[in-house]
């Protein structure tokens, strides 16, 4: 958040007619000074999706994120998404996969929706 301060606010000021005072300016003109106190606002990134809109499913994805809403539609995606991981987890420990293995097959199915449009 920027603040700025006037010189003039205080009781009298402290504009002075004389050159070079403290409410003189270069051309010698009476003004208020600012001073900027705070560091400068910058703009929040938006995180977005690179793939939105590519892969054969997002505009289905699309079309049903409109039609229920996006709070809605997050939340059946996170659990979508967390069933998955349990299923993989599952067949993980059926074939005797380790943590790494595990890590590397919803890795895998990450990469697979974004391509699909699942997470369009």
């Amino acid at each position: 958040m920027a603040t700025s301060i006037s010189a003039t606010g205080f009781k009298g000021g402290f504009s002075s007619s004389s050159p070079g005072g403290w409410g003189s300016s270069i051309l010698g003109d009476d003004h208020a000074m600012l001073a900027s106190v705070g560091k400068p606002v910058r703009a929040q990134p938006m995180m977005r999706n690179v793939n939105e809109g590519k892969g054969l499913l997002a505009p289905i994805v699309v079309i049903t994120r409109n039609i229920i809403g996006k709070r809605r539609f997050n939340q059946l995606r996170g659990k979508a998404i967390a069933l998955h991981s349990q299923v993989i987890t599952e067949f993980c420990k059926s074939i005797g996969a380790d943590a790494k293995q595990r890590q590397g097959l919803i890795r895998l199915a990450k990469k697979n929706g974004e391509r699909l449009g699942f997470l369009a």
